[in-house]
Order: C-alpha cells, then structure tokens, then sequence
C-alpha cells in the first residue's frame, strides 16, 4: 500500500476518492498518484486534446495545493495524464507499481461518466489484480475502526484477510467476521463456520481486535450491509470474482449490488488462483 493510484475528473464525487486515498495515505505514508485519462474515441482533435490536458494539468497543480496539505508530506501527492480506456489505463498504473492499491469514487462527471456509472463502473474491479476502494458520494470516513469481513463458503473467500489485516492493523481497527449464506445446507454452514473461526484464530494470533457472528439470509448483500450499519462500520472487504457457484459475492449481480447499495466503503479483491498464507490455502484444507 506504498502507491494509491485515484481515478479523477474533477468532479466533486471524484474527490471523495481522493479524501479517502488522503486517509490511508496518512496512516501507511503513501504515495498518492491521481490520474486522467483522455478518450481516443473523442472528436477533440489534437488541438482539442491539447487544451484537454493543458487544462486538466492546471486543475491538477490546484489540488495538489489544497490536498498536498492535507497530506503527510505534500511532495508525495502527484499526478498523471494518459490516453486510452479510462479502466484499462488505471489498471495499468495500478499495475505499474509493486506494492499498490486503487482508491475510486463510484459517482463521477465528464471524462469518466461511462467509467464511474453504470456497468463500466464494474470494469476497473473485474480486470484489476491489485485491491479496489470504492466510495460513494459523501461517504468518506474519518478514520476506519471497524471493517466487516463477510465470509462465504468459498475457497477464495479467505484471499481478502491479509489486505483486511493491513489496514485494520494500521488503524488500530476491530474486524468483524460475518459468515452469510443464501442457502439451508448445514454442510454450507458447516463450511463457512469452519471459515470462519480459521480466519478468527489467525485475527487473534496478529493481535487484532475481532468479533464474529453468523448469519443466514437469501439476501446477503442487504443483511451484510444491515449489520456493517449496525456496527459502525467504516469498510466493507468483498471478493469479486469466486468459480463456486454457491458463492454470494460474484462481480455482476450480488458484487454490482454490494458496491451500488453500501453507503460504506467497499474493499474489492480479485482471487488469485494460487494462494498462501501460513496455512491458508485454495484447496479449503484446514490449518
């Protein structure tokens, strides 16, 4: 989390992005690198373009006077101007840097209107390897002291612990591990509860506050946003992408749904098909 990479347009709900990129950057002395990227598709011409980036330069250099104060050490707040698909391009950045993450509101205006509403809001998500942050408008915290952590019963589900673990450890955060399902299968039940005292026991031994509690519901995504409202919390860790076709949280229908609905900030994370984290593994073995 040395790099957060932050999507902007200059429109007021772009900046929620950038605040909450402020946030973490305090707290893990970050890098901070907002970025716009200009459409190929547009009918601006080169000297249209021009202008675009001139003008898009100078609104940079303004808010690196406004946030760079806010930041803590104003000479690590920059920018970029690229060219391309908007969500293409901000994955590479993100891409660009080892230790990084994305930090973007999810309401925006002009040059990222396709990008922030709608389906191609989902885009940066999906082909992202690295986390995503997503804010919506005016739901920027001041400070996280409490992450819910929803648990499936898929493999993967596990993957999201150790970004969780990082900035719950950072802020001092207490994370509450909520295990959901759609289903009445016990062996589900089973599973998920297994989960989750795994992912308890591994909170405890890195010495992190954490609660947990379990529940069943055919709409996950509104009894996680119910109870991560009911413990003030200030981030929701999802993954967005899972190959079980029991899981809950699929970049589409249940994912859309989290990130469009939760007046919370969202954590997405993209699976990896090989994961290990102390005894933590894909194949769902236990530790």
């Amino acid at each position: 989390m040395k790099n957060i990479i932050v999507p902007i347009d200059f429109s007021e709900d772009s900046l929620d992005g950038l605040r909450m990129a402020v946030l973490l950057a305090n707290k893990f002395e970050s890098r901070v690198q907002m970025v716009y990227v200009q459409s190929p598709s547009s009918e601006l011409g080169r000297v249209g373009f021009a202008e675009e980036k001139r003008k898009a330069v100078q609104r940079f250099e303004s808010l690196k006077s406004e946030f760079g104060s806010m930041l803590h050490d104003a000479d690590k707040l920059d920018y970029i101007v690229k060219k391309g698909k908007v969500y293409r391009e901000v994955v590479n950045q993100g891409q660009a840097f080892t230790d990084s993450i994305i930090v973007s509101s999810t309401h925006g205006a002009s040059g990222f209107e396709e990008f922030f509403i709608g389906s191609n809001a989902f885009k940066i998500i999906s082909a992202a390897e690295k986390p995503v942050i997503t804010v919506r408008h005016g739901t920027t915290p001041r400070e996280i002291k409490n992450i819910v952590l929803p648990i499936d019963s898929s493999t993967e589900t596990r993957q999201k612990l150790p970004a969780t673990v990082q900035i719950a450890s950072a802020f001092g955060a207490e994370v509450h591990v909520l295990g959901v399902t759609s289903t009445t299968s016990q062996d589900i039940e089973n599973r998920i509860m297994a989960y989750s005292r795994q992912v308890c026991k591994y909170l405890a031994d890195q010495n992190i506050k954490h609660s947990s509690k379990f529940i069943p519901d055919t709409n996950t995504v509104d009894s996680t946003i119910s109870y991560a409202m009911g413990v003030s919390a200030d981030l929701i860790s999802i993954m967005t992408e899972q190959n079980d076709s029991l899981v809950d949280y699929v970049l589409g229908t249940s994912a859309q749904h989290m990130l469009n609905k939760s007046p919370i900030p969202v954590m997405s994370i993209t699976p990896k098909e090989l994961f290990i984290l102390g005894s933590f593994r894909t194949s769902g073995a236990p530790y």
